[in-house]
């Protein structure tokens, strides 16, 4: 069965070269030129993943992005974009992304790491995770990992993929510190990113949700020079 991409790219010489190469390579897919074309094809139609560029007509792709998130969760979303400051990478992956490629960069790399996403999401699909329940319980936080509710410190709100993934590897390795390189390699797939601070960057933001005192965490955790770790005397599974 062919995979099905949603390819969202206003470059139009840009355009037929991925989806020609990508077609070579088995996947079927379907082309937008803008923002709102996009937002549109991908609440009508079904999709394994979607290419999205940044700077596009009518509606940027951050901003698509986020209407995306507010139908799939779990769809692999890669941004492509000129735009390669650090501040700009964590941005688009704070919006849900979960790669991030600059341009110019090689259809090699841009298929690799399009298949690379496929197959991980495909695995996450077929693997029943049963180490953390769906529904966990820390202090007087919650997090529901099947629709990525939470409740913290100011009450509840929605986390990001990233978020939600950072916290589940956490969280499956209780009051066991957890290296930065484990958490590139399992949360974004990558063994090196340009920039190290992208971790520090989350942590900080999920103290923010579930700690009290964020620059006294309770339960996420540092591990000097090392990585982090979730600490907690007792984990509970709430009733259903």
């Amino acid at each position: 069965m062919q995979n099905r991409i949603l390819l969202v790219e206003d470059e139009v010489h840009l355009q037929h070269a991925i989806k020609l190469n990508l077609e070579l390579e088995g996947h079927q897919v379907q082309i937008c030129g803008t923002g709102n074309e996009a937002v549109k094809t991908f609440r009508e139609q079904k999709f394994d993943l979607v290419v999205l560029d940044i700077m596009l007509p009518e509606m940027d792709g951050l901003m698509v992005c986020e209407n995306i998130r507010m139908y799939d969760q779990n769809i692999p979303v890669l941004f492509l974009s000129a735009k390669n400051t650090p501040a700009d990478r964590i941005a688009g992956l704070k919006k849900g992304a979960d790669d991030y490629l600059t341009k110019p960069f090689e259809l090699e790399e841009l298929i690799l790491r399009i298949n690379i996403l496929i197959e991980r999401s495909r695995q996450i699909k077929t693997t029943n995770e049963n180490k953390v329940p769906k529904l966990f319980h820390f202090g007087s936080n919650w997090i529901n990992f099947e629709n990525h509710e939470a409740n913290g410190i100011s009450g509840q709100f929605e986390l990001t993929k990233k978020e939600l993934m950072l916290m589940r590897l956490l969280i499956e390795n209780k009051n066991q510190v957890v290296s930065r390189e484990h958490i590139l390699k399992v949360v974004w797939d990558y063994t090196v990113i340009p920039n190290t601070r992208t971790i520090d960057n989350f942590v900080l933001a999920l103290r923010k949700y579930f700690e009290v005192d964020p620059k006294a965490p309770v339960y996420i955790q540092s591990a000097r020079g090392i990585g982090y770790r979730f600490a907690v005397p007792e984990l509970k599974e709430a009733q259903s």
